[in-house]
């Protein structure tokens, strides 16, 4: 391998963008998700809108923000943002959130004159003036001077948007919430932001306003939904994001660095199935491993020094510390003990149960094991820390990707090795 010269290697850019929800240079193994919305935005009467859920790092947010111009394409308006907790603490909250967003995609429609609302009421505040548009005031003013309770308030702000929207020759509005699964209820305080939610899209969606949720979030988020309202469940098309397979992660590897004419590096069919064996697939780690794999290639060619092999090890040391540390530092000393007897069970990247869990070697080798009820409150604390989720009655699964990975690494002998050195990006071409 000869060393590029100072001014052909100041040109080399890494690709590479790992991080929360940053867009990756080249999209792959999503094709199939795209034609699944696109049958929702051409439903003429809403029966489904949209669940996207997976775990962290496999793609959400990312999937969520290519769908944004698939929608605008087909004719559609685009509001939402992150649900915040605090957006679901009460059902004013969520309101808020609600006409905050419709605003910034109504307020260029222009009302021409006072609209006769088919919804009679009067109420404080001025009539609406001509040439008065659909911006926040507006809908603010008809949410504050319609009676009933805040569902009613809702439902009138909507139907009164959508003969204008019509008009405007649009076919609906998406509102498209990442994080979706903060939503939550809150008997106790007898606020329902979720089940608020889920009413007033339901009965919007009755009387033939194309007006469609997108929510994107964690695993937990469809279960939830189910439990505020059982009718959720006939709601919503569920998409359950997986990990890519090795060829789209091939995709996903190569197309940036091809796309680039000034990039002279070449990445071999050992490197890449290298790398998905260590990623298994999963977007953001595809991401993380491929820049910092890239980033000690290039100063290696910079510094004209050969190089055998990329230290893999120390790169999944720095994933561990970037990404699995703080996660991992929710637990306590106990339920650490219990997530590493998970992490030995055969299945413990799919998914477990507590029967497996009582029975395994490894928990009955403990100086104290887990009895049976221990494991089941166990569970559900590292289900509130983020760490596990019930995906099915009586199996559990661990709710950060790779997970049994990085605790199966704290436990490897700081000299065992090799595993974890994968060879250069190789073949490495230069080229001329």
């Amino acid at each position: 391998m000869n060393p590029l010269d100072a001014s052909a290697s100041a040109n080399i850019r890494n690709p590479f963008r790992p991080g929360a929800g940053h867009m990756p240079p080249y999209l792959a193994g999503r094709d199939d998700e795209a034609r699944d919305f696109q049958k929702l935005l051409d439903q003429e009467t809403i029966l489904d809108n949209l669940v996207l859920t997976g775990l962290r790092g496999i793609g959400k947010t990312v999937l969520l923000d290519t769908l944004k111009p698939v929608a605008i394409e087909s004719g559609w308006l685009w509001a939402g943002t992150d649900m915040s907790e605090s957006t679901s603490v009460t059902e004013d909250n969520i309101a808020t959130r609600l006409l905050t967003d419709l605003s910034v995609v109504t307020s260029s429609l222009v009302i021409e004159a006072a609209p006769a609302r088919s919804i009679g009421f009067s109420g404080p505040g001025q009539a609406p003036q001509p040439e008065q548009t659909f911006n926040y005031p507006m809908l603010n003013w008809i949410h504050e001077t319609t009676p009933g309770l805040v569902s009613d308030k809702l439902k009138a702000v909507l139907e009164s948007v959508w003969p204008y929207v019509e008009a405007a020759g649009k076919r609906g509005i998406v509102f498209a919430y990442d994080e979706a699964q903060n939503l939550a209820d809150h008997a106790a305080k007898q606020q329902y932001p979720l089940s608020l939610l889920l009413d007033v899209f339901q009965s919007l969606q009755r009387k033939g306003i194309r007006m469609m949720l997108a929510l994107a979030g964690l695993p937990t988020l469809f279960p939830k939904l189910v439990e505020a309202r059982t009718f959720a469940e006939r709601m919503f098309h569920t998409i359950f994001l997986t990990p890519l397979t090795e060829s789209e992660t091939a995709d996903a590897i190569k197309k940036p660095i091809e796309a680039d004419p000034d990039c002279p590096l070449k990445v071999g069919a050992g490197s890449i199935k290298y790398i998905w064996n260590i990623t298994r697939g999963y977007p953001y780690f595809v991401q993380y491993v491929c820049r910092e794999s890239f980033d000690v290639l290039v100063q290696a060619i910079r510094g004209g020094q050969p190089l055998r092999s990329i230290p893999m090890r120390e790169i999944l040391r720095k994933l561990d510390s970037d990404f699995f540390a703080g996660r991992w530092a929710r637990a306590t000393d106990r339920q650490q003990d219990l997530l590493e007897i998970i992490a030995t069970l055969p299945n413990s990247d799919s998914e477990f149960s507590v029967l497996e869990i009582v029975g395994s070697k490894s928990n009955k080798e403990l100086a104290k094991p887990f009895s049976g009820s221990h494991v089941n409150q166990m569970l559900a604390l590292l289900s509130e820390a983020g760490l596990i989720y019930k995906n099915r009655h009586g199996k559990y699964s661990f709710a950060v990707p790779l997970l049994g990975d990085f605790i199966r690494r704290q436990s490897e002998p700081p000299e065992q090795p090799s595993r974890l050195m994968m060879p250069p990006l190789s073949p490495v071409t230069l080229q001329q």
